[in-house]
């Protein structure tokens, strides 16, 4: 079997259209931390898992596995500032700029239009990097259209402001349950 072209196969993947995300943690001396993550995706209902991969090197996959516990904040559009601010190494990812606060025992950001919260359910090996599996145990949501990434710019759902809505009453009953 012929290798595939590194370079190649990353422009191939660059034209996936992926949800922006950036996953927190608390450190062991109780720091908040995050990073920008966009291999983010729903796996299962019953019971609630989320899936999200990390490079073995990772950070913040040290303290996850280490806490046991990690956040996904699902950025929305607008918010392109906070994904490249916890893309970019040594950046000061917590500071003044980011509004963020401790919900279910991790950091959330203030303004992102989802949040989901888990317990590291299981750890797979995959290549260069871990997929880890998260029990989801805590919800949040708001009505905003939501960042994604593809061909290497960010942008939102085109359709967003168009679609038809649920009353508010139901979606203050989904987010309950």
């Amino acid at each position: 079997m012929t290798a595939l072209d590194p370079d190649r196969f990353r422009a191939v993947m660059a034209a996936v259209c992926a949800p922006v995300t950036i996953v927190t943690t608390f450190s062991e001396d109780g720091r908040p931390c995050g990073a920008t993550v966009s291999s983010f995706t729903s796996l299962s209902l019953d019971p609630p898992l989320v899936g999200v991969a990390f490079d073995r090197r990772s950070a913040l996959l040290a303290a996850i596995r280490d806490r046991g516990r990690f956040g996904v904040n699902l950025l929305g559009h607008g918010q392109d500032d906070l994904a490249v601010l916890f893309a970019t190494r040594g950046a000061d990812r917590f500071g003044a700029e980011t509004a963020w606060f401790a919900d279910d025992g991790l950091p959330r950001l203030r303004d992102a239009a989802g949040w989901v919260g888990c317990d590291l359910d299981r750890t797979v090996e995959a290549g260069d990097h871990l997929l880890l599996f998260g029990r989801v145990t805590a919800l949040g949501r708001a009505e905003r259209p939501p960042l994604v990434y593809a061909h290497r710019t960010f942008g939102t759902h085109s359709k967003f402001a168009e679609r038809p809505r649920p009353p508010i009453t139901d979606l203050i009953a989904a987010c309950a349950r």
